[in-house]
């Protein structure tokens, strides 16, 4: 009886240049991948091929802020009502704090529409940039498992607090109108003076998502520097009236006036409430406002992009 003897499978042979037959460099093998269109898997696209991507998303982008928005209080009894209540109970807060205790109401004319409209439109800048932080960690299931434009959870995450906002200022009208001030023309200038301050807020959300997804402890500083930020920004107080009696140097005065979220709440400030005039608005407080947007949204947009490819590691 013969016995067969089964030879071993011969080994892969590794890529080879067409006459040599030696292996193929890492160059020639990088060239024969694009030839055929192979990428690099989870490679950052381009800047103009990152953009139509995260356009193409938009969908998924509203839907996503949609669903977050109604699930956000669907545990609470009075739901969505805690949108409207929230800035209104820290209003009161600040009002007792600010406008009692403290006299900050002295030299501000109606004092309850400046406070309630600075609380509400800081509202929206600190809860999107909070949002920002946890853009990444809080969605790390999520980038693990699907390709998809990361930018597209801070733009969901800020389009949650745009449509927050609009919510709210139903309510901060009617509060407007029992203390006497009735819509004219000029609440139309809250329109682009929300517009950029969305962009703006989405800018820094860019920042902070890139830097707490590398740094998760940022997370837990952002709560003191979100309250270091309102203390400068007017919400409760009149900037100017700082200057009165030489208490706080004008150049101070001015810088504090120059803080972007000071800006955005002087311009909703002064397209809601009668009283507010334009005196009290930091000089070329339009091109400030347009500026810090362009620059935040441009440049933040910019810098998330670059670590595109990073998002979700380690």
């Amino acid at each position: 009886m013969t016995t067969t003897t089964l030879a071993p499978p011969a080994a892969p042979r590794p890529a080879t240049g067409p006459l040599s037959g030696e292996p193929l460099s890492d160059e020639e093998l990088h060239a024969l991948a694009l030839r055929h269109g192979l990428t690099v898997s989870g490679a950052r696209p381009s800047l103009p091929e990152y953009v139509r991507q995260l356009w193409a998303r938009r969908g998924f982008v509203t839907a996503f802020a949609t669903a977050r928005l109604t699930a956000q209080y669907s545990q609470a009894r009075l739901g969505q009502v805690w949108q409207v209540a929230t800035p209104l109970l820290n209003a009161a807060v600040y009002y007792f704090i600010f406008g009692i205790v403290m006299n900050a109401e002295h030299g501000v004319p109606d004092y309850v529409p400046f406070l309630l409209t600075g609380i509400f439109v800081w509202t929206f800048t600190a809860n999107t940039v909070l949002a920002g932080t946890r853009a990444i960690s809080d969605n790390l299931g999520l980038v693990r498992a699907l390709h998809f434009p990361r930018a597209s959870l801070p733009v969901s995450l800020a389009l949650q607090q745009l449509q927050q906002l609009l919510l709210s200022l139903t309510a901060l009208a009617a509060i407007l109108v029992c203390f006497g001030e009735f819509p004219t023309w000029s609440w139309l200038l809250a329109i682009p003076a929300l517009a950029l301050q969305a962009l703006f807020n989405v800018g820094v959300a860019f920042v902070l998502a890139r830097l707490a997804a590398r740094t998760p402890d940022i997370g837990q500083l952002m709560p003191f520097v979100l309250r270091t930020w309102m203390y400068a920004s007017g919400a409760m107080f009149s900037i100017r009236n700082l200057s009165t009696g030489g208490r706080v140097p004008e150049a101070l005065v001015l810088l504090l006036q120059c803080n972007p979220a000071a800006v955005y709440i002087d311009l909703v400030r002064f397209a809601l409430i009668r009283s507010y005039t334009s005196e009290q608005l930091p000089p070329h407080v339009w091109a400030l406002a347009a500026g810090w947007a362009v620059l935040a949204f441009a440049g933040g947009f910019i810098w998330f992009w670059k670590a595109e490819e990073t998002y979700g590691r380690g």
